[in-house]
């Protein structure tokens, strides 16, 4: 049983909410958003790396978004020297400044909600939430082979 009623989802969804609203003041919808976090994470990247990496995405909404992105001034591209067919995707100065802003909209939001709490409940809280990210971030980089076999298996899980 989910003893945390996906409370940790349910959270996440309603920052996101408000940090795509702020977003679009920018003029960048949310698919854009992916496609440009790809892209930043990875400089030099081509369209079809940002397909594998998005998990499949469309190819043709991945050439649209880049080419809104780049329209916008998010992203430049340069040929590949190692292959004449494809182009290299970089984000540009102005992509940084959005990805600062995502981040420091989602951190305010976070400080916001953790208001009502005392500095040892925050504290706590803290590092509680460090506690099950390291382990999520293990098993994520693992390839999640514990949920993997968890999900197989179709019972419920208790650690």
């Amino acid at each position: 049983m989910d003893q945390t009623s996906r409370k940790i989802t349910k959270i996440a969804r309603e920052v996101s909410k408000f940090t795509v609203r702020t977003l679009r003041a920018d003029g960048i919808g949310t698919a854009e958003f992916d496609v440009l976090h790809a892209i930043r994470k990875n400089p030099g990247i081509t369209q079809a790396g940002v397909r594998k990496i998005l998990d499949g995405i469309d190819k043709g909404a991945v050439a649209r978004q880049t080419v809104n992105l780049e329209n916008k001034g998010y992203i430049l591209r340069r040929e590949n020297p190692a292959d004449g067919r494809s182009q290299l995707l970089y984000a540009t100065e102005k992509a940084e400044g959005l990805k600062n802003s995502k981040a420091h909209v989602e951190a305010r939001f976070y400080e916001w909600l953790l208001e009502p709490l005392t500095e040892q409940e925050r504290q706590t809280f803290a590092e509680l939430l460090d506690r099950i990210y390291r382990r999520c971030k293990a098993e994520s980089k693992a390839g999640f082979p514990e949920m993997s076999r968890i999900m197989e298996e179709g019972t419920d899980h208790e650690a």
